[in-house]
């Protein structure tokens, strides 16, 4: 049994987030993502397998080449995971926003 890559650690190394970055714009293959980082196409392809096995990219083989592009799954989990934390912000800001209208009341008198 081989070791889960999670989106997180996937994400965390910043060439594999440029890579998904460049990839949001739509498919590209291995060459056209080394170009356009200015990486060497080896350390490309480690990057993308690494993305391919956390479950972020897909690969689609075109003759002799690869075309990757982002899988939507494991962004809408981390939304979704993301979202509880958004709705706890936004009520604890609401909460001292209260708080500092209620202050700033108390100030006037």
């Amino acid at each position: 049994m081989g070791l889960k890559i999670t989106t997180w650690s996937a994400l965390a190394e910043p060439n594999r987030l440029n890579i998904v970055e460049l990839l949001r714009e739509g498919p590209l293959t291995v060459g056209e993502i080394a170009e356009r980082l200015s990486l060497h196409q080896p350390q490309v392809s480690k990057h993308l397998r690494v993305l391919s096995d956390a479950g972020i990219v897909q690969v689609q083989p075109s003759a002799n080449r690869r075309i990757y592009k982002l899988s939507p799954q494991p962004f809408i989990e981390m939304n979704t995971w993301l979202e509880s934390y958004r709705r706890m912000w936004e009520e604890r800001f609401d909460r001292l926003d209260e708080y500092l209208n209620e202050l700033q009341g108390k100030g006037k008198q």
